[in-house]
């Protein structure tokens, strides 16, 4: 008898989450009145022995219980026994509880506590989804070797499995899990889990139809619509998979439709799904429209920092339009823009962080709305503490030196945001990650502190590149530490691999192929002397290219083209028009060594060429937050790098000079297929002065470069971003008889690789084509560019960011302005896709389709595979 009513309570405690713990004590009681209702005795215990599969000795698992030789008890069901077995149930431990009298002596009782182990798991097997998933299952479910096997571990992991694939559309998704004993060695109690996943087919929704429509189109509808589509085989960025989270917020997008139509009132009164035989599922939407309502008058309460002029410009409402609810929480706070114009910007903007402001709708005439905007505006708000968190390897001065708020400034929401968009700017901090936290805020003498969140990534890279152009493989390494101090340099304990913390740049790359090798190394001081921002940076290269044999088909190692430069610049941010603008400057030399290096482009083979040059750029860049990843703003630059006229002070008659070689030029053309002796002397003799001439010409180039680039980032939706992009390059002569210089030339096409390579010369990229191929063997003067870029990502989470995007490109390459037509340009489209990792950098590959032929040809390009390779640490 004791033992069924004890059996009873046991179990009644394996279900302790669904049954009170009061509901045990009237279970026995029930149980004793119906039977023999017995009276509670009082008991010692004079003995208790543990029994059951367990990996616990006796003595812990009584220990933990409370339950003790000697004490007293209440038997059948008393406190002190419940209490045992509750306790040993929420250990979470056990499979099974039993306490029994197995005896009684007098006043003594003797107990048996019977419990079995909960079962580890020793391995998963997960069939019905792809092998790449299952790790990704494993760890949502906490399916790890050891965990304990509860029934609700297996009941959470089927219905978690369950609603995941049914987010994902397939509606029918049906999951078993089931568990099977391991018999070994081991003493433990433990399980091997097969977990059976049918997702079944996607549920896609063949038809939407609305009912009670009669002022906004069923077309209209659906495209309101943004997640829930119909079947259509035109649709390629959204497909018609039915998910019931975004078909209730596309429920709601209905409604907000009809308020941005003036229907206030509009609803959705019913909702039907229908299950079709083709795994199809039928929509049907019940609207009720309502009455289309108008503005009438729109006063402002409260407001004395503006006038009622003022915030209606801000409002850009006015009696008689139609009501327009979505608009109206727009133009009083728009959450989804930052840097919105709204009124409550205009005021949290200029130190009214306590301010509200409320439309409330004071009468309605028929179907006209009087609106009242109550402004309660606060008292001013002042930064009073300011402070950051997160920074370990970044000294605290690099990051205080781009904050926007200082300690007693007014409150100003846009100098928040844009702190946050100059720290993402950096490149030291996941710009996903850093956040505001607003503290001790006090409306009482209007202060309140900040602190800013930050997670750092990795800065400095290890580059890696390979590519084919120019005849041959090209490979690129370099060194980048882009978060470096210079005074630590010899200080042995900061080397972490390295020294940082200052936020300087120390650059080393060497490029190599067949043809040439490059050798560079860059410094940059972003705040020279730390109180400006003004950026100091130095460069010192060496490139030594060989000519190219076409007997062997190899470079001539005997015959060179070597460059020397070294740059020196400025950059300073600017206060006007807005302190986006950056005004660069730079002083550049490089020195052109020619040996024995004859080709169509330099007609003197031994010799120098000196290139002198000063660069002015303005620039401007907005974009936020995340470097790798923009979502917004704008980014351009305008250079001009410039030569000293030398012409018009050397005394040199280039009209002349200019002439004469066009007279040898002659000379040579009149004899080239004249075989005689004589001939070949005046062949000779008409080159060796062309050299000359050219020598004098090009002994100190003079010339003028301007460049121009912009991009614009768009967000269409969600992270959906459009980027298109425009260049243009010109590189013009002052002296037309001296003309364009056969340095710094344009060429066109490919990757980019071998930028500011060689001669001076820039590549630019253009997919579709192969590396270079769009300009002439001599490089072009002039370039024009046009990018169409969609991108979205995949993931921005800090250890890895991809993103996916396709374009379409346009451009050319000309070698004087009579050629120039910008309209006349090779075209490509292509996909592609990047993907950062501190570990590895950025990684991208892009396949291009060239539409048009390259130079001399009559075959369009067709695809060409283009590779980004980087290694970050």
């Amino acid at each position: 008898m004791e033992k069924q009513v004890n059996s009873l309570v046991n179990k009644a405690f394996r279900y302790r989450n669904t049954i009170l713990y009061f509901c045990l004590f009237l279970s026995s009681f029930v149980i004793f009145s119906q039977e023999s209702k017995p009276t509670l005795t009082t008991f010692t215990i004079a003995d208790i022995t543990v029994t059951g599969e367990t990996a616990y000795g006796a003595e812990t698992i009584l220990t933990y219980s409370g339950l003790k030789k000697g004490e007293s008890v209440l038997i059948p069901g008393g406190v002190k026994i419940s209490a045992a077995i509750k306790k040993l149930w929420d250990s979470n431990l056990f499979s099974s509880i039993e306490v029994y009298a197995t005896k009684t002596e007098g006043s003594n009782v003797y107990l048996e506590v019977a419990l079995d182990d909960l079962p580890e798991l020793k391995d998963v097997k997960i069939v019905g989804v792809k092998k790449g998933k299952i790790k990704e299952i494993i760890k949502e479910n906490n399916l790890t070797s050891g965990v304990k096997v509860t029934e609700n571990l297996i009941t959470t992991t089927k219905n978690y499995l369950e609603n995941k694939y049914r987010k994902l559309g397939f509606l029918n998704t049906k999951t078993s899990v089931t568990t099977s004993k391991v018999v070994d060695s081991v003493k433990k109690s433990r399980v091997d889990m097969l977990v059976r996943i049918d997702k079944g087919q996607k549920i896609k929704v063949k038809n939407i139809t609305f009912n009670g429509t009669e002022k906004l189109s069923a077309k209209q509808l659906r495209k309101a619509m943004k997640n829930t589509k119909k079947k259509n085989i035109l649709r390629v960025f959204k497909r018609s998979k039915y998910i019931e989270a975004d078909y209730k917020e596309d429920l709601q997008s209905l409604v907000d439709k009809y308020k941005e139509k003036g229907y206030r009132d509009a609803r959705v009164i019913s909702d039907t799904l229908t299950t079709n035989d083709n795994n199809t599922i039928s929509l049907n939407i019940g609207v009720e429209e309502g009455e289309k309502y108008y503005y009438g008058s729109i006063n402002f309460l409260g407001n004395t920092i503006y006038s009622d002029d003022q915030l209606n410009q801000v409002l850009k409402i006015k009696k008689g339009d139609t009501y327009n609810g979505i608009e109206l929480e727009k133009r009083i706070a728009d959450n989804s823009d930052p840097d919105a114009f709204d009124l409550t910007n205009l005021y949290q903007n200029n130190g009214y962080l306590f301010s509200t402001i409320t439309p409330v709708e004071v009468s309605t005439n028929g179907n006209i709305i009087d609106m009242e905007i109550r402004v309660t505006e606060g008292k001013p708000a002042y930064f009073k503490n300011i402070s950051v968190s997160g920074n370990d390897k970044t000294n605290d001065a690099v990051i205080y030196r781009e904050l926007r708020t200082r300690p007693g400034q007014l409150y100003s929401k846009s100098n928040i945001v844009r702190t946050i968009r100059e720290l993402g700017q950096l490149g030291y901090f996941d710009a996903q990650q850093i956040s505001p936290d607003l503290k001790n805020i006090n409306p009482t003498d209007g202060t309140l502190d900040v602190e800013y969140t930050v997670v750092e990534k990795g800065a400095s890279q290890i580059e890696l590149q390979g590519g084919y152009g120019g005849g041959g493989f090209i490979g690129t390494l370099g060194l980048s530490f882009n978060n470096f101090a210079i005074k630590d340099i010899f200080n042995k304990k900061a080397y972490k691999p390295f020294p940082m913390g200052d936020g300087q740049s120390l650059a080393l790359r060497l490029q190599a192929s067949r043809f040439y090798q490059t050798y560079s190394l860059s410094f940059s001081e972003p705040w020279l002397g730390g109180e400006k921002p003004v950026q100091f940076s130095t460069s010192l290269s060496q490139t030594k290219q060989f000519l190219y044999n076409p007997a062997t088909r190899n470079a001539d190692k005997s015959r060179s083209f070597n460059i020397t430069g070294l740059t020196f610049g400025v950059a300073k941010k600017l206060s006007v028009p807005d302190d986006y603008f950056v005004l660069s400057q730079a002083i550049s030399f490089q020195y052109y060594d020619l040996n024995n290096y004859n080709t169509g482009l330099f007609t003197f083979g031994n010799g120098n060429s000196n290139n002198l040059a000063y660069t002015v750029g303005l620039s401007r860049n907005n974009t936020f937050n995340d470097p790798i990843y923009p979502e917004g703003g704008s980014s351009f630059s305008l250079t001009a790098k410039l030569s000293f006229p030398y012409s018009a002070v050397n005394n040199v008659d280039y009209s002349a000079l200019k002439t004469e070689r066009e007279e040898q030029n002659d000379l040579i053309q009149q004899y080239a297929t004249v075989s005689t002796p004589e001939a070949t002397e005046i062949r000779n003799t008409a080159s060796e002065r062309i050299s000359e001439i050219d020598q004098e010409r090009y002994k100190w180039l003079e010339f003028y470069k301007i460049k121009f680039k912009g991009e614009w980032y768009t967000k269409l939706a969600g992270k959906l971003i459009l980027k298109p992009t425009f260049e243009f390059g010109f590189l013009g002569a002052y002296n037309n008889d001296r003309g364009v210089i056969p340095f710094e030339r344009f060429f066109l096409g490919g990757d980019g690789l071998g930028t500011y390579s060689l001669d001076g010369r820039e590549a630019i990229a253009l997919r579709g084509y192969p590396n270079q191929s769009l300009s002439s063997q001599d490089g072009g003067s002039i370039y024009n560019k046009f990018s169409l870029e969609l991108r979205h990502p995949i993931t921005l989470a800090q250890q890895t960011k991809i993103y996916a995007l396709a374009f379409l490109e346009g451009g050319a390459s000309y070698n004087s302005f009579d050629d120039f037509d910008p309209f006349t340009i090779q075209r490509s489209a292509g996909v592609g896709l990047r993907l950062f990792m501190p570990a590895f950098g950025l990684l991208g590959i892009d396949f291009g389709h060239g539409f048009d032929p390259l130079p001399g040809d009559i075959n369009k390009s067709g695809w060409q595979t283009h590779f980004i390779i980087g290694q970050q640490f």
